[in-house]
């Protein structure tokens, strides 16, 4: 079942970002995920929180693929200076109306 990663990325420290867009797309893809949305656009229209910087939209053919993505090797480096970098929160979200 198809699933979407939504990630809220505020850089603590932007130095990570120029080494971390391209090798990490090649993984996405890798996994079969694709960006739907990596953007500093967005507006909040409810409720209250944190100020978030960037707002990401990753498409995968499964939560599988999903969590083999934030668990491949090769994407640990660049997830720990993300990490690091940053105030970051991810979750998936199947692609499914539990209240149909």
């Amino acid at each position: 079942m198809v699933c979407y990663s939504v990630l809220e990325v505020t850089p603590t420290d932007d130095a990570w970002i120029p080494g971390y867009l391209e090798p990490v797309a090649e993984i996405i893809i890798k996994h079969g995920g694709r960006y739907l949305a990596r953007t500093a656009s967005h507006e909040r229209l409810e409720g209250e929180g944190d100020e978030v910087a960037l707002r990401v939209i990753l498409e995968w053919p499964s939560s599988a693929e999903a969590k083999a993505f934030v668990n491949d090797p090769d994407y640990a480096p660049y997830l720990a200076a993300r990490h690091a970098g940053s105030v970051s929160h991810h979750v998936i979200i199947e692609g499914k109306d539990d209240l149909a």
